[in-house]
């Protein structure tokens, strides 16, 4: 479902002369689906640089970076939109939507994006976001009032309100409390027993032990390294 050979990625600095900085190369993996692989390395390593490069934030300047038989690396603005509705799912860290949108609209929009009927859309984000304790008196509200954490859960809930194909989680399980933290791990085993595959950066031991399937050391693949 995921699979990645090959790839580099440079940075230029414009403002400092144009320098050319070498950040990756050689980065190859693959992710079957109902697998979850955890990118792990010392910070600036590349873990986010990667899953940028999967998600199409990023150009790779080498290599394939193939996600359900689109190649994220060659492919179109417009090929990126349609992978991204239909294929990849991405749960980041930060919340990112339109100001003045009701929660419930914000977890459903991604079922109603690919012609779901509203009230089931609708249903499947009240389910998500009680399971995430979002209480049920802010769900008509935008969540961009709403506290970190709570933006944090609503950004989760919109992430797994589609079965996507294929995931990738950044940091799902930070600075959750132990109730919020068991729900997250249990909507990514569901995930995984589904057949998606993951992608994701785990700094929660526990949690990487739990879900993960096999653990990529980027470091391998910064430039020098060998």
């Amino acid at each position: 479902m995921i699979e990645i050979e090959n790839v580099s990625k440079t940075f230029t600095l414009h403002n400092q002369g144009s320098a050319v900085i070498p950040v990756m190369e050689g980065a190859t993996l693959a992710v079957a689906p109902g697998d979850c692989v955890a990118l792990t390395g010392e910070s600036g390593a590349g873990k986010s640089t990667l899953m940028r490069m999967i998600y199409g934030n990023y150009l790779a300047a080498s290599g394939r970076i193939v996600v359900g038989g689109v190649d994220v690396a060659a492919a179109s603005p417009r090929e990126i939109l349609e992978l991204r509705r239909d294929t990849l799912g991405y749960v980041s860290q930060f919340l990112r939507v339109v100001p003045r949108v009701p929660t419930l609209d914000v977890v459903a929009e991604p079922l109603l994006a690919v012609g779901r009927p509203r009230d089931a859309a609708l249903d499947r984000a009240h389910e998500l976001l009680a399971r995430l304790n979002i209480p049920e008196r802010l769900w008509g509200l935008s969540p961009t009032t709403f506290s970190g954490g709570e933006q944090q859960r609503v950004n989760i809930a919109r992430g797994f309100a589609r079965s996507y194909p294929a995931l990738l989680l950044d940091e799902p399980t930070a600075s959750l409390d132990a109730a919020n933290r068991e729900t997250v791990l249990c909507l990514i085993e569901e995930a995984k027993a589904r057949g998606a595959a993951i992608v994701g950066i785990f700094h929660d031991e526990a949690a990487r032990d739990r879900v993960c399937d096999r653990v990529i050391d980027v470091s391998a693949f910064t430039p020098g390294s060998a």
